[in-house]
């Protein structure tokens, strides 16, 4: 066994997203840090790649509600990130009626639903204004009694109280409906229903009747630059994961590549244990002040800590976590820019889920392990907005697929997989009549190919499912949700902490403000 004997105060496992934006942070406080990644990419899940010659992609396709405040502090526009201009999201119709929301209106659909459109925002901006401070705050442990934590619970109460009494009591009620009440409560248009339920779903294992946290997951994404929109920054998501990574270079940082992390190394006695390091699948040693962890609970503590270092109670805690990944990916090479019924241009976020039953029925399949009848999913040409994506003249279409199980009845075969990519194409082609005679390759990623891949368990956008009894101060489970650990030493920074996945970065700017404040 060979060691390496340079200290560092910082180990990070993981260079996704959230792992380079607390090791940025870490780094402009002078902290040494060191970022091992696994593969030969940085970005996890935002690891641009070419799946084809001339063809890149990322599995996170665009950004959402990155925050504005992380791309401040670290002054990312100064290393060669610049946001990009909101998509609309388009609702097809296969009688070509779609429905097109943009930040602020809504078309094709009665002016009674416009004008409901108009107040459904301007309440639900409400709140998201009211959580958006707290995604970017460590949330106290239960029971506290320290005077930041009895700070932070005084904050929110304050902001409850300043939406006076009926819009409190409104939220309250609002924040735990099922999508579907939501829906049915302000809109009559089906289309249109199924379209603004899909952000408090996409990347969960829930549906629209599910009774969570579906609309808490919609007031997440609202915490962005352009209200959830969705937006593909000039250079595509590369220039974001660049500009990142740069920032921890300028500061002095490293971050090493085809350094996967066999263990976390933990020491003690009957006194008590502390991570002191990791060692590498190679067998290299490499000793730290503190080891941060961006990869989900479950690798981190069932397979990189092992259950002999933790608590039984804390071990079955992480074990029961809903980490099923519910999504695939399918990217389409193609030779041309594909036409869509009654859509001049398709430069937009395209979902196809007729009404929101369309999507209870696909979630209905998974949930029985099964692939969906009627494939629903959300799609764009990431091409339209950034021409380095695929060759001159050439474009590429990357889709989204929602409620395809990780763990198929009968395994994902080759057979199952070429049958679910098949029907997926034809679901799109009768949008896009052509668009079969325009593809050149067609590739599609199982959340059994992203767990594989992405070294990611079950394959799971954001590593836990965002619900009420895995949100806020119960991220992912008690004792491990101020970023903190039982094992002295070992940090986590992961889309498994609060507030949670997607490409925001607030895990890991919270796991580096909360590091900075207990030096």
């Amino acid at each position: 066994m060979r060691v390496n004997l340079p200290q560092y105060d910082n180990i990070i496992i993981g260079a996704g997203h959230n792992g380079l934006v607390c090791a940025a942070y870490l780094a402009k406080k002078g902290q040494s840090v060191l970022v091992l990644e696994a593969s030969d990419t940085l970005g996890g899940l935002a690891a641009t790649r070419e799946f084809y010659p001339g063809y890149k992609i990322a599995v996170a396709h665009s950004l959402s509600h990155f925050s504005p405040q992380i791309v401040s502090d670290l002054n990312l526009t100064d290393h060669g990130f610049k946001s990009g201009a909101p998509m609309p999201t388009i609702g097809l119709d296969l009688q070509g009626k779609h429905v097109v929301v943009t930040r602020d209106t809504v078309r094709g659909v009665t002016d009674k639903d416009a004008s409901s459109y108009t107040d459904y925002l301007q309440l639900l901006e409400r709140f998201a204004n009211m959580l958006s401070p707290f995604w970017l705050k460590t949330m106290p442990r239960i029971g506290s009694k320290k005077l930041k934590d009895l700070t932070t619970f005084a904050q929110l109460g304050l902001k409850l109280r300043l939406l006076g009494k009926e819009d409190m009591g409104e939220f309250m009620r609002v924040a735990t409906l099922p999508a579907r009440d939501l829906m049915d409560e302000n809109f009559d248009n089906d289309l249109l229903k199924a379209v603004l339920s899909w952000d408090g779903l996409i990347g969960s294992k829930m549906a629209p009747r599910s009774p969570n946290a579906t609309v808490l997951a919609m007031l997440y994404r609202m915490s962005g630059e352009h209200n959830g929109a969705s937006s593909i920054p000039q250079g595509g998501i590369e220039s974001l994961i660049n500009a990142l990574h740069q920032v921890i270079a300028t500061a002095g940082g490293q971050v090493q590549r085809h350094s996967p992390v066999a263990k976390i190394n933990v020491q003690g006695d009957s006194n008590g244990l502390q991570a002191t390091g990791v060692e590498l699948a190679d067998g290299t040693v490499l000793t730290a002040g503190r080891v941060i962890s961006s990869a989900d609970p479950k690798r981190t503590f069932l397979q990189l800590v092992g259950v002999e270092n933790l608590e039984i109670e804390f071990s079955n805690r992480i074990n029961r976590l809903r980490s099923d990944g519910y999504v695939a990916k399918l990217h389409l090479a193609l030779d041309g820019l594909p036409h869509f019924n009654g859509i001049d241009i398709p430069d937009g976020r395209m979902i196809i889920a007729p009404k929101m039953d369309s999507i209870e029925f696909a979630f209905d399949n998974a949930k029985y392990g099964e692939s969906p009848e009627q494939p629903v999913m959300e799609m764009m040409l990431p091409s339209l907005r950034d021409a380095s994506l695929a060759p001159e003249g050439k474009h590429l279409l990357s889709a989204h697929i929602m409620y395809v199980p990780h763990s198929l009845k009968g395994g994902w075969t080759a057979q199952a997989k070429a049958s679910l990519q098949e029907l997926v194409i034809d679901t799109i082609a009768q949008y896009a009549p052509e668009l079969r005679q325009q593809i050149i390759h067609a590739e599609l990623l199982t959340p059994e190919d992203i767990e594989r891949s992405h070294h990611v368990t079950g394959g799971h956008w954001h590593h836990t499912e965002l619900s009420m009894d895995q949100m806020l101060m119960m991220r992912p489970t008690y004792e491990a949700a101020q970023y903190s650990t039982p094992i002295p030493g070992l940090f986590l920074c992961g889309a498994g902490s609060h507030p949670g996945g997607g490409l925001m970065g607030g895990p890991g700017h919270n796991a580096a403000r909360h590091i900075l404040g207990a030096k």
